[in-house]
């Protein structure tokens, strides 16, 4: 016989205690505004050193995961995520730091079998919803010549 989950769910709201939604929200939405503003900043700056728009486009997320991707590797991001909570999963750095850190966490069992397969549990089911999705709705658009 084991816990039930009425049980389990008393047990787990104890132990985890209530948490402050409204500073928790606060936070993320100050944290994943700052991550958007910095993006923006950087659009600023490319278009002032005088980027085509469609160059801006390119360099703006690359920068933003390479910037995520380090800190995420020197364990910064982690702490900034204890503090920003949800903030921190504005698509482009929660999805760079999904990759790279199961790819840190393994790395110990090998190139092959740790880093390069493990890299994408967290990021692979993302990619494969989000293509499928963008397959359906790309669909749904020929056959209704919404476009």
């Amino acid at each position: 016989m084991g816990i039930s989950k009425s049980e389990y769910g008393k047990m787990a709201d104890k132990a985890s205690g209530d948490s402050p939604k409204i500073l928790n929200s606060v936070k993320a939405f100050l944290f994943g505004g700052a991550i958007c503003c910095f993006g923006q900043a950087l659009n600023e700056l490319f278009r002032i050193a005088g980027l085509s728009g469609d160059d801006i486009k390119i360099a703006t997320p690359c920068i933003i995961i390479i910037i995520t991707a380090i800190l995420t590797g020197l364990g910064v991001f982690d702490k900034i995520a204890r503090h920003a909570g949800a903030g921190t999963i504005v698509p482009i750095t929660g999805f760079a730091n999904s990759v790279v850190s199961p790819a840190l966490e393994f790395k110990q069992e090998g190139l092959i079998l740790g880093t390069a397969a493990q890299m994408f549990t967290i990021a692979g089911p993302v990619i494969v919803y989000g293509t499928a999705s963008s397959v359906i709705y790309g669909l749904i658009i020929y056959i209704f010549k919404l476009y």
